[in-house]
């Protein structure tokens, strides 16, 4: 009896331990970060970029569960959807008194947002709360025109693009609503300005930089375990088996992700890419894509491991060389990634040198931060090395992040020449300054698994 009164209290006493192994703090804690970002983005990015544009006003509506892309960089994180309909407009009343914030339908994210009501609308119970009814269908739409009529603004953006997805919220629903309240004075003063909503999504503050630093390391480690002997027997173990040990992972720790992990493997004398959840043998070459998701923000990372045969200490030479290849691609990539160029012009750059240095390679790196494949400048797609129409048309810009994501081939003489295909990815920020940085470090040596 007292062995199991022992037992069910170690149990017991076990429990809160793991469920308090919080990387990020726990959600009330994240969630206070993300306020303060906010209201720096709000405070410090909108302004400058609607000048950039010349953007006296953006009306920017939405309905619940039909959000547009830039929604989520406008509210607070406690905001999960758009309140019926939502429509958040933003006046430029100049230096001194800064862009007014003016949400008609929704609440005030926190003080953020001068929210606009009805002021004659009936009073009713909600729960147990007494409060004024919300504005709701096309009634709401006669709450803007005196919005508009006090701003008195030059040029009123709009969302619409047919490039840039994140630029592209405004559906036709909330553009015939739209046309119909704003005066008949201002309609031809709407203006499209694409870069507006895709760069306020594209860029990052400097304060988030810190946490995106831990963020790396987490996903890291969590790589380096699931690419070890801690959760691959070779010769039993199979690629699914540690897709989902990722996966689970992350899910222990309070985090998420994005997009299912992979796991794929590379075998001397053997055509692996059609084989599916193939069991992991000594020898093998292993590749991963993952990335986890917290605090508002995504990352994207691929590694290579490498599963040790008896005798073998590290990797093989060749094998060790090609990841060097792969490497000093990134390093091409990253010293090409200037400010002020289009993707397109630095992949084009990028690929001169890589072929000239003799690198069998591919370059299709992407934005990342708010989104996985973020908002601004494509450099390449895998099956696009020509240069990206449109999205590869848009320049780098300081205080971004990207995934720098490629792959190099390179013949093993261990493989009796055969190829073997290095997939990289690491994260890069582009500081204020345009100076390029790893978020914290790239691979350089194989995971190896003993």
């Amino acid at each position: 009896m007292r062995r199991t009164a022992l037992l069910l209290l170690a149990l017991l006493s076990a429990a809160p331990a793991g469920a308090q192994e919080r990387p990020f703090g726990t959600l009330r804690e994240q969630a206070e970060v993300r306020q303060q970002w906010l209201r720096l983005r709000l405070d410090r990015v909108l302004p400058r970029l609607m000048r950039e544009h010349g953007v006296a006003m953006w009306i920017v509506p939405m309905r619940e569960y039909n959000e547009d892309p830039v929604f989520s960089s406008l509210v607070s994180p406690t905001t999960m959807a758009a309140r019926r309909r939502t429509i958040y407009v933003f006046c430029d009343r100049g230096g001194e008194r800064g862009v007014e914030r003016v949400a008609i339908g929704g609440s005030t994210q926190g003080g953020l947002y001068r929210v606009v009501r009805d002021p004659g609308a009936q009073v009713g119970t909600a729960g147990t709360t007494r409060r004024p009814a919300e504005p709701y269908g096309p009634d709401q739409w006669k709450l803007l025109a005196p919005v508009v009529e006090a701003c008195d603004p030059r040029t009123i953006a709009v969302n619409v693009s047919a490039t840039h997805a994140f630029s592209d919220g405004l559906t036709v629903g909330e553009w015939e609503g739209l046309q119909g309240a704003i005066p008949p004075r201002y309609r031809d003063r709407v203006v499209r300005r694409e870069l507006l909503p895709l760069q306020l999504i594209e860029e990052r503050l400097p304060e988030q930089v810190a946490r995106y630093v831990e963020m790396q390391r987490v996903v890291h480690d969590i790589i380096s375990t699931a690419f070890s002997e801690r959760v691959i027997r070779p010769g039993e173990t199979r690629t699914e088996d540690v897709v989902w040990w990722m996966r689970q992972r992350v899910n222990d720790l309070g985090l998420g992700t994005w997009f299912q992990p992979s796991v794929d493997v590379q075998r001397a004398g053997v055509e692996m890419g059609d084989s599916i959840n193939p069991v992991i043998r000594r020898g093998d070459v292993l590749h991963c894509d993952f990335g986890i998701t917290a605090l508002g923000l995504n990352t994207d990372t691929q590694h290579m491991g490498y599963v040790l045969r008896p005798g073998e200490t590290d990797a093989p030479a060749g094998l060790r060389a090609a990841l060097a290849r792969g490497n000093r691609l990134q390093d091409i990539l990253l010293e090409e990634m200037r400010p002020g160029r289009t993707g397109n012009q630095v992949l084009a750059a990028a690929r001169v040198r890589m072929r000239s240095e003799g690198i069998d390679g591919t370059i299709y790196t992407h934005p990342i931060g708010a989104h996985g494949h973020g908002a601004g400048p494509l450099i390449g797609l895998w099956d696009r090395q020509e240069g990206v129409p449109g999205r590869g048309d848009v320049a780098l810009r300081p205080n971004t992040w990207f995934s720098i994501e490629l792959q190099a081939t390179t013949p093993v003489p261990e493989w009796n020449g055969r190829p073997v295909r290095m997939g990289l990815e690491e994260e890069a920020r582009l500081d204020e300054s345009g100076a390029r940085h790893w978020v914290l470090r790239r691979q350089e040596r194989f995971h190896l698994v003993r």
